[in-house]
Order: C-alpha cells, then structure tokens, then sequence
C-alpha cells in the first residue's frame, strides 16, 4: 500500500479530523486575506497590495463561520445557513470586507455532495442569489465589483462540484454493489444449474425406462406363472421382456446421446474402469508429458463398483485439469489410502493454483467431480493450496450406504 493510499485510509477512518483541518485551512485562508487590500495605492507598476485592519465584527464572523464547517458533514443543510448569515452580515456591515463567504462556498459544496440534484439546485440558487443580491445592494461597494462577481461565481461552482461529485460517488457504489451481488450470487446460479441439469436428466431417464420396466416386470411374472402348465405362452411372454428390454436399452441409449457433447467419445464396450486400473490412467498422463507420482496404501480393500468408479473418475478429472490448467512444467502427486471405513484420494499439483469453476468459464469438472462423490456418500473439495498449487481431496466409503444406493438407482 502506497502513503497516498494510506492516507486516504485514514482520512475515511476519521473523517472529522479531517473537517477540522479544513476548518483550520478556510480560517487561516479568511484571516490572510482579511488582512491584505487589493485596492491599495496605484503606483508606478499599477495596483498593489497593501495590509488593512479587519473590524472585530468580521474577525468574529470569521471564526464562527469556519468552526461551523466543523460539524458540516453532521448537518450540512444548518452549517450551510449559519456560514451564509455570516457572509450577509459581513457583506453588509464590515468595510472592509472580510472574504467570509468561502466558508458558505464550503458548505454549499457539502450540501450538493451529500443531497439529490433537485436539493441541489434549489439550495444553490437561493445561496447564490442571497449571497450576491446583498452583496450588491446592499455592500459597501458598488454592484459591478469584481469581489461580488466572484461571489456569484465561487457559489455556482461550489454546486456544480458538489453535484459532480456526488453523481460520481453513486456511479461508483453502483458499480461495487453490482459486483458484490454477483459474488454473492455466482455459487448460487452454480448450484441451480446443476440442479436444474439434474433434474431434467432424471426426468428424461424416467420417462425412457419407467414403462418398459414396467412391461417386464409384468412379463416376467406371467412367465413364471405359466412356465409348468404352458410353456408355449412363457416362451412368447420371455420374447416381450427381451423385446421390451432391448427397446429400454435403446432408448436410453439415445438419450444420454442427446446428453453428450457434439466432442464427447463414443461410449466404451469394456466394464466401467475403477483404481485397479490407475497404472494404466497415470500412464496415460505419462504420455502426455505430465509428470505423476502415485502412493497407495489400499491393498486388500475391494470397493463397490459405484464407488470404485467415482475414485477413478476423481483422479482422471482432477489430472486432466492438473494438464489443462497447472502449465508444461507442472507435476502432480496421487495418493490412495485405506483410512478407517474410508477411502482417501488426494491429488495435489504444484500450479498457479487457480480455481476454473462453471462460473468462471472453465467447464462443470469441479462440480461433477463433487456431484459424483456425493452421490456415493462421500465427500469431495478442491482449492488451491498455500504456497501455490491446487489440491482435490475426496473421501468415499468402502461400503456403500443404502441411502446412497437408493438415491443413485432411483432417478426422482
């Protein structure tokens, strides 16, 4: 942090010191002026300065003027009254002037930077049209003089400023609150998706499956019924579950289709993969020029298959981020371990650490990856870690709970 951001820190933490010193300025400012006369003698080389003697009255005015810009920001609306009876007064009365009026340029700046622009227009005509017609009219000067000019132009450029300054501020916050409502609201948004995407496939596979189960499930009964007495009527009965089967199968087929992307492969023939086969995945990334250690400490643990296929799939998607996003000299570090009633996988890189989450553009592996280890009774989280570098940590359990065996089999 730089002095000038330091101190703009403190200035917001005590923000009447900082009307007390500007209190202190305008004074110092009213006192030095007071005390100087700009019609002096004309000599040789045209107009000069010369000192005068302010009157008590105007060095009153003064004082009182500029210790009521200390409370400006409490009520801006009473110091501005209070500075421009001092300036009337002043105007009026004191010969010589006294420029008593920079406090009420003061404070009708503050007016315009803490109100709305219609207060704002209506506060800064009539200050500047008291403050000038008494000037004028009623002053020790003549009307045209170029102290009560300067008047009329001082008090409209402190509104202008003031309402400037304001509109800026409400941009700005505008801009901030926008921002920390969409912080707020990324993770929410996230989590509606998926549960929307989940849904849908739920109800699609539904739809797919439910009638021709139900087709099967009656034709299997029919066929254990009569398999003794007729089985010519059991055998056709078996040919409407095969036949209804194979159209289940088809169509459910078709409708993971319609789920995969246009680039997605082709589905595998083999048994789904699990960790028995984690040498030939690391190999893989091996391959491909990602450097990966591998420490297991699972011998002897047989997994279910559910739970045995989300603890590979938590190592392959967490590798291919770790390639996608970790840079060509990154390396990665997997361990599987046996702890308690639990499987613990951990894969740690030594990358830029960045999180690429959906709602920063980078794909739905994160909350898949979670959605996965979930839905088998586990649990999974991902960060970056201290000292750069991103970990993926999941715990699943050896034994698959029913709870997590009922969600996963029932889609709604």
């Amino acid at each position: 942090m730089t002095a000038l951001q330091r101190a703009r820190c403190h200035v917001k933490a005590h923000p009447l010191a900082l009307d007390v010193a500007l209190a202190a300025a305008v004074l110092v400012c009213m006192l030095g002026a007071s005390f100087l006369d700009p019609h002096g003698q004309h000599g040789q080389h045209g107009a000069r300065w010369t000192a005068r003697t302010p009157d008590p009255l105007s060095l009153v005015l003064m004082v009182l003027a500029a210790a009521a810009l200390v409370l400006r920001r409490r009520a801006p609306m009473k110091v501005l009254a209070v500075t421009g009876v001092a300036s009337v007064v002043e105007s009026v009365t004191a010969d010589p002037r006294a420029p008593v009026a920079m406090s009420a340029v003061i404070a009708l700046y503050t007016v315009a930077s803490t109100t709305d622009r219609p207060t704002t227009w209506r506060v800064g005509l009539l200050t500047m049209t008291v403050l000038t017609g008494s000037a004028m009219l009623a002053g020790p000067l003549p009307w045209y003089a170029q102290e009560n000019l300067g008047i009329f132009a001082w008090t409209g450029m402190a509104a202008t400023a003031g309402d400037a300054v304001r509109s800026r501020r409400a941009f700005v916050d505008a801009i901030r609150e926008r921002a920390e409502r969409a912080e707020r609201t990324r993770d929410e948004e996230a989590r509606r998706r998926v549960a929307e995407e989940r849904l849908r496939i739920a109800r699609d596979l539904h739809d797919v499956v439910a009638h021709h189960i139900a087709l099967v499930n009656v034709q299997a009964g029919v066929a254990a019924h009569v398999m003794d007495k007729r089985p010519d009527q059991a055998k056709e009965a078996l040919a409407h579950v095969r036949e209804a089967s194979r159209s289940a199968l088809n169509e459910l087929r078709a409708t993971v289709g319609l789920l995969r992307q246009s680039g997605d492969p082709e589905a595998p023939t083999e048994p789904a993969p699990g960790l028995h086969r984690l040498d030939e995945l690391v190999g893989t990334f091996h391959s491909a020029g990602l450097q990966v250690e591998v420490a297991r400490a699972d011998q002897g643990t047989t997994l279910p298959a559910a739970i045995d296929l989300a603890g590979y799939r938590v190592i392959q998607e967490a590798l291919t981020n770790v390639q996608k996003h970790a840079g060509l000299e990154a390396k990665a570090e997997v361990s599987v371990v046996r702890v308690g009633p639990n499987i613990e996988i951990t894969v740690l890189d030594n990358g830029p650490g960045t999180d690429t989450g959906p709602e920063e553009g980078g794909g739905h592996g994160l909350l898949g990856m979670r959605e996965r280890v979930t839905a088998v009774g586990g649990s999974c989280t991902a960060g970056p870690r201290y000292g750069g570098g991103f970990r993926v940590h999941a715990i699943l359990p050896v034994k698959s709970s029913s709870r997590a065996a009922e969600g996963a089999a029932t889609p709604v």
